[in-house]
């Protein structure tokens, strides 16, 4: 099959300001007075995982163990403090809700603005656009600015652009959870069909009856560092079973 991501040695770092100011002008005296203080948060530390080429990868935890980073430092949005993230695939991320959006363009010329972001030609996406158009059921509203739309029409949006242009790595976090249920079971076939036609999918979701209805493996990470690595139903039963303790 082949390795498509491999994520090695990563550790994220962020600096937060542990000053407690409640305004901007307490934070600008503070600064000025040279009295700000920070302290290092590790959102990961030390993770090394690989992919392999066709996997579904399900990631669990806690909030605030470190899943959502995870996912955005493989997809090139944040770049890590230490260690590297190599993908050998284009990867269509769902992680934000319009997210990589321009809400002044119209729902048309965000699908081309989208997928030109995505590495896809203006020639290719004129052949996906009905299809795309057809599928997040926009109808007359895709010519409207997106500023104009609901969360539920931008997540519609969204998911159909990184979905219908067959992406080789889609990353997704929580995306199924948003929109009404109709909808939702509309996606999940849609995945469904993308992991049977071998796109490789991390998934993000603490819904764990959909992670073990959808993965092939997951990872649990807990304080920024992989606790479970493997089968599904281990691996749940696992955190199921450490959630009911702590």
């Amino acid at each position: 099959m082949g390795e498509i991501i491999k994520v090695d040695h990563v550790s994220m770092n962020f600096r937060m300001n542990v000053n407690h100011t409640t305004s901007m002008k307490e934070w600008v005296i503070a600064k000025l007075k040279r009295k700000l203080q920070y302290q290092d948060f590790f959102a990961l530390n030390d993770v090394s995982f690989s992919v392999q080429r066709g996997e579904i990868v399900g990631i669990i935890g806690t909030n605030g163990s470190g899943k959502s980073t995870l996912l955005k430092v493989i997809s090139g949005i944040y770049k890590p403090s230490k260690g590297t993230a190599v993908t050998a695939g284009r990867v269509a991320p769902m992680l934000e809700l319009g997210s990589g959006f321009d809400y002044e363009l119209s729902g048309r010329e965000n699908i081309f603005l989208n997928g030109a972001i995505m590495g896809y030609s203006e020639e290719f996406l004129h052949s996906k656009y009905d299809e795309i158009v057809e599928f997040s059921e926009l109808g007359e509203f895709i010519e409207q600015p997106l500023k104009t739309y609901s969360s539920g029409m931008m997540m519609r949006l969204a998911f159909s652009v990184a979905t219908l242009v067959d992406p080789e790595i889609l990353i997704v976090d929580e995306i199924l959870a948003v929109g009404d249920e109709r909808f939702q079971k509309k996606s999940s076939e849609r995945m469904m069909n993308l992991m049977s036609g071998g796109t490789t999918v991390l998934m993000v979701s603490h819904n764990i009856s959909q992670i073990r209805a959808m993965c092939s493996r997951t990872i649990w990470l807990q304080h920024g560092q992989i606790r479970m690595d493997g089968d599904v139903d281990e691996v749940c039963d696992a955190y199921l079973q450490f959630m009911q303790t702590t």
